[in-house]
């Protein structure tokens, strides 16, 4: 993604969702809807976008976007380096949409829609440049779900496919280019077949709405965000695998099971039958109560899958590393006050995160201390390519203070002083503090060694890391030692 920022058209549900996906990932928008609550509901859906991504990712965020509203879809196109259209989910809205940002946006610019079925070879017929205009379906909520269909028509060249997939790539995204046209393309006819066959369990009073979300969250659909549909059977198929599951369970495809083929007419009275139970099922609940325990449950879901690095939990960790790698954090704006240590981590509390004590476990102040240092090491330069090269500090010594407890949801942050360095060993201190009111929750002083990590032995750092280490703990001279610093647990008689 270049720097001349991204221009969207509709912010709707799907085009807030990526208002957000784009701010916090660092990229201006200017952004047309004629909705005049527009503001409104995109800075909700960003609101709950900053939300979930400081709970979902570890790594440091860019500074956010700027977001710009502009009165018409070529003022958004304008001058900008990435176009994604999200309006109504009408094709000769759509077409209206994207023949005016192309005639506006550069030539080298690729338009996308965020459709969910259209055919992109009948959106881009009225175009200008046509060959620079793909399909990028998303999945609510866009900022959180990384899962991006890719489409091209007929007119479509493979460039576009590649670049629209790269932007997607850098936003934290899993692009699925799709090998040919399709109306629905694949996730949402997987969806309406199971769409379908819900509306008929319902319309036969089979089961309730609440029943059959059960039946989903409970069952397949925690197989589903590991292992999606073939592997899971694969798996059901035991040591003979796949042959033998579809040996075993290929004739019920041949049962009556399922009325796919079929649709129930969309009557007042079923219509009348899946609202009311839908309102019962919401309870009181809003609509952005029931997105933000949405985004609770997919942050959790997203942080177990990354624990093992599949599917999702794989794509978070690899743009939680990009994110990481982007470069050591500017020194000069926190050195230019040498009177207070440096500020290189926050966080918030995760609900994981919490014991039967109701506040944080002591092994996550630990954990919060060690990406602090993890921050520390960022700015002194220990990037992938130095890691790569066999360089790195570890922690060889902790000695931990608890405090205060912390609770779900606090925002927090780590403050680090230097205390004194060699070649090899670099010795350092943290405070814990709630963000919201400053009071210091624990402390950590810890003792790092710089290691050779391909020979498993201890060497001298780089001269650039030592040279970065040098300056701040020359700006650090002059802060008082800490209290407790090399503190040892003592034993007083009685």
């Amino acid at each position: 993604m270049d720097d001349r920022g991204v221009g969207l058209l509709g912010g709707g549900v799907i085009g807030g969702g990526w208002a957000a996906r784009f701010l916090l990932n660092g990229i201006d928008v200017r952004l047309y809807d004629p909705d005049p609550d527009a503001p409104r509901k995109v800075g909700e859906v960003l609101e709950n976008g900053r939300r979930a991504l400081r709970r979902s990712i570890l790594a440091p965020l860019p500074a956010e976007g700027a977001l710009t509203l502009v009165g018409t879809p070529e003022e958004a196109a304008d001058g900008v380096g990435f176009v994604q259209e999200s309006g109504p989910e009408r094709e000769d809205v759509k077409r209206d949409l994207l023949a005016a940002a192309s005639r506006a946006a550069a030539a080298d610019v690729v338009i996308a829609s965020s459709t969910s079925g259209l055919l992109p070879s009948r959106l881009q017929a009225r175009m200008h440049l046509p060959e620079r205009f793909c399909v990028g379906h998303p999945f609510n909520p866009v900022y959180l779900l990384p899962l991006v269909e890719v489409c091209g028509g007929e007119r479509t060249s493979a460039q576009t496919l590649e670049r629209a997939a790269t932007v997607y790539r850098s936003l934290g995204m899993h692009p699925l280019v799709l090998r040919k046209e399709i109306d629905g393309f694949v996730a949402d006819r997987l969806l309406e077949a199971l769409w379908r066959e819900a509306l008929w369990l319902v319309e036969d009073d089979v089961a309730t709405v609440a029943e059959i979300d059960d039946a989903i969250r409970f069952g397949a659909g925690l197989r589903w965000a590991a292992m999606g549909t073939f592997l899971t059977y694969r798996i059901a198929g035991g040591e003979a695998g796949m042959r033998h599951f579809m040996a075993q369970f290929g004739p019920a495809l041949q049962w009556p099971w399922s009325r796919l083929t079929d649709v129930p007419e969309l009557s007042d009275e079923l219509l009348d039958k899946i609202v009311a139970q839908s309102d019962a099922q919401a309870g009181d609940r809003s609509v952005r109560e029931l997105e933000r325990l949405r985004d609770d449950c997919l942050v959790s879901v997203l942080q177990a899958l990354r624990v093992h690095g599949v599917g999702a939990g794989a794509v978070l960790g690899a743009y939680e590393r990009e994110l990481l790698d982007a470069g050591p954090q500017p020194l000069e704006p926190q050195l230019d006050d040498p009177s207070r240590p440096l500020r290189l981590h926050e966080a918030t509390v995760a609900p994981g995160w919490i014991d039967y004590n109701g506040h944080a476990h002591e092994s996550r102040y630990l954990q919060v201390f060690g990406d602090g240092a993890d921050a520390l090491f960022r700015t002194l330069g220990i990037d992938a390519a130095y890691r790569a090269a066999g360089g790195s500090y570890y922690t060889v010594e902790t000695h931990l203070s608890l405090l205060r407890e912390t609770v779900a949801e606090e925002r927090i942050h780590v403050l680090t002083q230097v205390l004194g360095f060699d070649d090899k060993r670099l010795h350092a201190f943290h405070w814990l503090h709630r963000s919201a009111d400053d009071a210091l929750l624990a402390t950590a002083e810890q003792m790092y060694l710089h290691v050779d990590t391909a020979a498993g032995r201890a060497n001298a750092a780089s001269d650039v890391v030592l040279a970065r280490v040098a300056r701040i703990a020359g700006a650090h001279a002059g802060l008082p030692r800490p209290e407790g610093a090399g503190r040892s647990i003592g034993v007083r008689g009685a």
